[in-house]
């Protein structure tokens, strides 16, 4: 997977990039939280792992910016925090971490968490894949909609969006169906 590693010590960000090339991992790595910005915008890594304080911008600011972002790949945050206590997962969580990891960590504990940022991210693959899916019959085209009942796409559309249709016939369309219609209609008033 593509890291990004936002962590302001020198030394533990180079220990722990270090761990996640040797579990396989791509890894992007940025001083703050404003290169750890720039970096999630540039690189669109799937794992986002940051320190809680750091200058510039913090963790949990950096969380809300990416929550913000709203890309339609859903990047998984984890928050690494020196703080002992259980206080400031609330905020982690509210600004929308995905989970927490008490400095310092070894390669097991990055190992069994990123094992779970990666089922959590293929899932969030297949639920993206499967909302794309609408049930449409193939001979009137209508859609089903969440509460099974059939409706015309224009009006289902219209419905969850800002779309606004007119209608028109496509020069296929015009000479398969609409030009046999009108030839025998000016046939049949002869």
């Amino acid at each position: 997977m593509k890291i990004l590693l936002a962590e302001d010590d020198s030394g533990s960000r180079t220990v722990m990039a270090a761990q996640l090339h040797k579990l396989g991992h791509v890894v992007v790595e940025a001083a703050d939280g404003e290169a750890g910005w720039a970096a999630f915008q540039a690189e669109k890594p799937q794992v986002v792992i940051t320190d809680w304080m750091m200058p510039r911008m913090d963790g949990p600011e950096l969380c809300r910016r990416i929550r913000a972002a709203n890309r339609p790949e859903y990047p998984y945050v984890i928050l690494l925090t020196a703080l002992d206590r259980k206080v400031g997962y609330v905020e982690g969580m509210n600004a929308g971490a995905d989970d927490f990891v008490t400095k310092p960590c070894d390669i097991v504990e990055f190992e069994v968490r990123l094992r779970v940022a990666q089922r959590t991210l293929a899932l969030q693959t297949e639920v993206h894949q499967l909302e794309g899916l609408l049930p449409i019959c193939p001979n009137c085209k209508k859609i089903q909609d969440e509460n099974e009942e059939w409706q015309v796409v224009e009006a289902y559309i219209m419905k969850r969006t800002d779309a606004q249709f007119s209608h028109g016939i496509c020069p296929d369309c015009y000479e398969k169906y609409m030009k046999p219609q009108l030839d025998r209609m000016r046939r049949a008033k002869r």
